[in-house]
């Protein structure tokens, strides 16, 4: 789960981690009342949105200015009027796609006297299972880009979790970093923080880009990027509480409540399986014979009738999707439960593109008796690339 940049702030400030001033504004007419409160002379204008690159984005709509996301105010004047300006306009980055998302909230923070931008990042690393800090000196830039073409430029290194977090460990990142004076002493003490809160909040990634070193020499998060794990958010209902469900699909959205494990794609077949690997293996087929998986969907081992008809209904939500592929190998999955779902949904939103069912496993000659007799345009399938290759013929004409 993400959350926006002003509640990562405010979680990593309860930590002592050093922030900026700012406050957020949900209504255009406060923005001037609220960068008064703050006091000037600069006040840095931000779109709040689950995506990056905000500051190079662009507006959809030509009333937002020709200005990014994130703009600088000099004045409270111009404060409100960049507010009023973005807020309620669709801004596109290179993170949104081209539909982009609609801002609904504006932070505004405090200026800095930047002197050096630095970036810094906390995140699960799946080769080691342990936490890991990537640092560079070349803060303010995608960390993408950096990888690409100066990747001599990022230093990485994991925790021990038996030892947890040393003094060396901050000593690492200020040498990595060239940090000179106070900020050396400064950066123990922020490492330190910043793996506590990973740690206690169950985060799994948290970026700062830029940390910057003001012209005071003291080092401040500029930026903030903070993700959970979703799984252990049971155990963390005040992040819960923080999650925004207008900057999610709408259709992932609704599949969270039937403990689907649902991805949108861009793609023009949908897909159904069960089991996550199965569900890569449809996809990568698909793109094999020519075509684009339009999701990925795991129904999960122990699907019951009523999961598999709203997964179904999700699918068929998507208007992108121009034929369907279910494949389902039951071994606690039964076909036949898989079949009465496929028909419980098919007469509830209708069937207005191909159907291509492979079925397999517990219950099959029961599940294929099922769709067989149920008199339903269905093309069956006898394994997985004849069933690629049947969903792709029958969308590609």
């Amino acid at each position: 789960m993400n959350i926006h940049e002003y509640q990562a702030k405010a979680l990593l400030r309860t930590y002592g981690v050093p922030v900026s001033d700012g406050r957020i504004v949900l209504k255009a007419e406060d923005a001037k009342a609220l960068a008064d409160e703050m006091g000037g002379p600069l006040w840095v204008v931000k779109s709040q949105i689950h995506a990056g690159g905000r500051g190079k984005g662009k507006f959809v709509e030509p009333e937002a200015g020709e200005k990014g996301g994130v703009r600088l105010a000099f004045s409270a004047e111009d404060a409100a009027l960049f507010t009023g300006q973005m807020l309620g306009r669709t801004l596109v980055t290179h993170q949104t796609g081209p539909a982009g998302k609609q801002v609904n909230r504006i932070y505004l923070e405090a200026g800095s006297d930047i002197s050096r931008e630095l970036y810094l990042a906390l995140l699960v690393d799946r080769q080691t299972s342990r936490v890991s800090f990537v640092v560079s000196t070349e803060g303010g830039m995608d960390i993408e880009e950096v990888a690409a073409h100066t990747p001599e430029k990022i230093v990485s290194f994991s925790v021990d979790p038996a030892t947890g977090i040393q003094p060396f460990h901050g000593r690492t990142v200020a040498f990595a970093l060239g940090l000179e004076g106070k900020a050396i002493k400064q950066c123990g003490d922020l490492i330190n923080k910043l793996y506590k809160f990973f740690i206690e909040k169950d985060a799994e990634m948290v970026e700062i880009n830029p940390l910057i070193v003001t012209t005071d020499g003291d080092l401040k998060a500029l930026d903030a990027k903070v993700g959970f794990d979703n799984n252990a958010l049971y155990r963390q209902p005040e992040i819960a509480a923080l999650r925004d469900e207008t900057e999610e699909d709408s259709k992932e959205l609704e599949a969270s409540k039937y403990d689907l494990n649902y991805i949108a794609l861009d793609g023009e077949i949908g897909c159904m399986v069960n089991g996550a690997g199965l569900a890569m293996a449809t996809m990568d087929i698909i793109k094999l014979y020519g075509a684009e998986p339009a999701n990925f969907l795991d129904v999960g081992g122990g699907a019951t009738k009523e999961k598999v008809t709203e997964a179904f209904k999700i699918i068929t939500s998507d208007p992108n999707v121009k034929g369907i592929l279910v494949n389902i190998f039951g071994g606690i999955m039964r076909c036949d439960i898989i079949a009465e779902g496929i028909l419980a949904a098919v007469n509830a939103v209708g069937l207005q593109v191909p159907l291509v069912v492979r079925l397999e496993g517990t219950n099959v000659e029961l599940g294929k008796k099922i769709i067989a007799e149920s008199g339903l345009n269905v093309i069956a399938a006898d394994n997985l690339s004849d069933a690629a290759q049947k969903i792709v013929k029958a969308v590609k004409g």
